[in-house]
């Protein structure tokens, strides 16, 4: 398993938490998706290493923006 954790900008409740979780839980290969709404960092662990366009993607389908690393 890996663990990837990714900034999100522009999330403000639980309603964005579960856009996001549900948007990049979506992503194959990936097994489970942690938001922390006070940081914005979101945690996602995946079988392989998953491509940040990937998660870039997902997140700005939920409506969100994803922070450059």
């Amino acid at each position: 398993m890996v663990d990837t954790t990714y900034e999100v900008r522009g999330m403000t409740c639980g309603h964005c938490v579960s856009a996001v979780s549900a948007e990049v839980g979506a992503i194959t290969g990936v097994r489970d998706v942690q938001v922390d709404l006070a940081t914005g960092r979101v945690t996602v662990t995946s079988d392989q290493p998953v491509a940040t366009e990937s998660v870039r993607a997902a997140v700005d389908e939920a409506g969100y923006d994803l922070v450059e690393a």
